[in-house]
């Protein structure tokens, strides 16, 4: 894994909540929308019920839970990381980027420096990471 991958662990896991976080706003909808009829008919296969449906967001729910606990330990070990590097551009530069999911150019305007300037800290910065990670 490079310093690059490490860093960027905790941006995909956090997408990955955000997904899942849709998909039960979505499923809430539905849910308002179903309605749960009891009869001796057989259910079709597109039948869905507003128990099957709370039954999903409940499950979405726990894996949400389990990813925010897994993006609380990877930020933690990702700061800790960052916050060993000695040179402080460096450090806040990936905590714009690594941290606060930042886009280059917010970083930019936020620290002040062209674009360019802050490619060329990142690699430093990297290579920093990659020291103390012991990464490739």
């Amino acid at each position: 894994m490079t310093a690059k991958e490490y860093l960027g662990q905790a941006y995909r896991v956090d997408l990955r909540i955000r997904c899942k976080m849709e998909q039960v706003q979505s499923l809430r909808e539905l849910a308002v929308k179903a309605s749960s009829t009891l009869s001796d008919m057989p259910k079709g296969s597109g039948y869905t019920s507003k128990a099957d449906i709370v039954a999903k967001i409940v499950d979405y729910e726990n894996e949400i839970n389990k990813e925010i606990k897994k993006l609380v330990k990877l930020k933690e070990d990702v700061t800790d990381a960052i916050n060993s590097i000695p040179n402080a551009e460096q450090r806040t530069l990936l905590e714009l980027r690594y941290l606060m999911f930042n886009k280059w150019e917010e970083i930019a305007i936020a620290m002040g420096y062209g674009i360019d300037n802050v490619y060329k800290i990142h690699k430093r910065a990297l290579k920093n990471i990659s020291k103390i990670k012991s990464l490739q």
